[in-house]
């Protein structure tokens, strides 16, 4: 089982969080049910949950309701936790290169601030 944690920047904003509450009820159940099972389930289907290619360790929580998808980004921090860094409404075939940027420059950040010294 993983724990799941929302990136939290250092002045304590949420952008996952915020996010989330910008969806339609239903495709925020549809966000949750996802998160359940990749909490909960060490082996989780790639059509949920899968790693980037070309990129620093990042991985991309799946979505879909209807014709919207939504998409987190995250990366896994010390083998239990699941550390997601933002979200978006997926619009395109390919995850937008900023949003990628985005997340390894907030997982720099998240483990930069969260490591044994």
């Amino acid at each position: 089982m993983r724990s799941i944690i929302f990136y939290t920047t250092p002045s304590g904003q949420c952008p996952v969080k915020d996010f989330l509450a910008t969806l339609p009820d239903k495709e925020r159940q549809k966000v949750a049910w996802v998160l359940t099972l990749v909490r909960d389930f060490q082996i989780v289907p790639r059509e949920y949950f899968k790693k980037l290619q070309n990129t620093n360790g990042i991985w991309e929580v799946r979505s879909s309701h209807g014709s919207n998808a939504s998409r987190l980004l995250g990366f896994l921090h010390e083998g239990n936790f699941v550390v997601l860094t933002n979200g978006f409404a997926k619009k395109s075939q390919k995850t937008p290169a900023q949003e990628i940027a985005l997340a390894e420059l907030r997982k720099k950040d998240y483990e930069e601030r969260h490591t044994e010294r």
